[in-house]
């Protein structure tokens, strides 16, 4: 293995200059070799010895030209984002999305791959499969993916790399389902908790980006909670914070729901169904709940549900005491602010609490875009070692 240089060596000195100048080609794009220099504070010359190494190392390529004025045109480079990529994936419990990532964070297809329940899976001929049509709709060859960042309806426990709390992942294995991966597809792997990608993603792009704080609650056919402190997520000692879905309902809420027998009952897509079917007088199924629920007279079902939501968040409230709580998922995309309202009007008649309840302001898709951020972050990395 070679050493890094020894720092304040003219070796350690020229990694350095390279690092600056891949940084500022990965936040700007395209640059001259003057226009290196004058953003790194370094001469021409110098400038141009970076490129040369780096160009010769096979990490930037000739991008194009730069009109100069008078003279002859400048030539531009740009970072060989091709050779390092990664494929953000979703693992619902029925369809996989994936999608391509590179170290700048570019947009790329989504492509939907469906399960099909009478066929066996298993973790890798789910991930081979994502990656295929990640690759195919994004027209880059599978050989150069080096990095995938999996989100799945689990507790991740990286140390034991096990898999807790689940019953959508058929075919999985519970243990060593990183390993086996990796080992089988050769490429490094992330798996996280969906709902903690979301978080990610509200904090990079949705309601959280300014919070100090704030606790998720992904409302959809399933319940689940993330917790960012200040930028970083509670996972807890297996990766089981947040899984509240399993909490057993509280006593006052056997007025509204007696046969719910944990918040999972309570609060998840059947109890939508349930609230929202006895408001309207009609059965519903899940989805046609949350079209009611995002339909004009939603506010007819509106204290039903907050009811609910209330009771499943006083815990967590209690525990945590955050200044801001975010509710996402299907559930909470359709009732948007005034859902929102009526859960923090149900909070403060049924409790001390009163935190201010946004409802999601991440874009669709927020476990693929919270996969995304993290792997642009680990695939600069690689080209940004420390």
């Amino acid at each position: 293995m070679t050493s890094s240089p020894a720092p304040g060596t003219p070796g350690w000195l020229a990694l350095r200059n390279d690092q600056a100048a891949l940084a500022l080609l990965l936040d700007e794009g395209p640059l001259t070799r003057n226009r290196i220099g004058e953003l790194t504070g370094l001469s021409k010359p110098t400038a141009a010895q970076i490129v040369a190494r780096l160009e010769e190392a096979g990490l930037i390529r000739t991008a194009g030209e730069l009109s100069a004025g008078r003279g002859p045109n400048a030539v531009t480079y740009d970072v060989r984002l091709d050779r390092t990529l990664g494929v953000a994936i979703d693992v619902d419990e029925t369809v996989l999305r994936a999608t391509v990532v590179d170290a700048r964070g570019s947009q790329r297809p989504v492509a939907t791959v469906a399960l099909d329940a009478s066929h066996p899976r298993s973790a890798e001929g789910d991930v081979r499969r994502a990656i295929e049509a990640a690759c195919t709709a994004a027209g880059v060859e599978p050989a150069a993916i080096v990095e995938i960042v999996i989100g799945v309806q689990a507790a991740t426990d990286p140390a034991a790399d096990r898999l807790n709390f689940t019953d959508t992942l058929d075919g999985w294995p519970m243990q060593n389902a990183r390993g086996e991966l990796e080992a089988g597809l050769g490429i490094a792997v992330t798996l996280e908790n969906d709902v903690n990608l979301a978080a990610i993603a509200e904090r990079a792009e949705g309601a959280g980006a300014e919070a100090p704080g704030f606790a998720l609650l992904w409302l959809g056919e399933g319940l689940g909670l993330s917790i960012d402190l200040d930028g970083t997520i509670l996972h807890g000692a297996t990766g089981g914070a947040g899984e509240i879905g399993y909490l057993p309902a509280p006593r006052t809420a056997m007025a509204i729901d007696p046969d719910a027998e944990d918040l999972q009952e309570l609060v998840g897509g059947s109890a939508v169904a349930r609230a929202a079917s006895a408001v309207l007088g009609t059965p519903l199924d899940y989805a046609h709940a949350l079209d009611a629920l995002a339909a004009p007279g939603q506010e007819r079902i509106l204290p039903a549900l907050a009811q609910r939501i209330a009771f499943a968040l006083t815990p967590v409230i209690a525990v945590l005491d955050p200044s801001l709580v975010i509710l996402g998922g299907p559930t909470g995309v359709a009732g948007g602010a005034p859902l929102a309202d009526a859960v923090s009007a149900a909070l403060r008649a049924s409790s001390s609490w009163n935190p201010t309840v946004h409802t999601t302001g991440a874009p669709a898709d927020a476990v693929l875009l919270g996969a995304r951020h993290v792997l642009v972050s680990r695939l600069r990395a690689r080209i940004l070692p420390d």
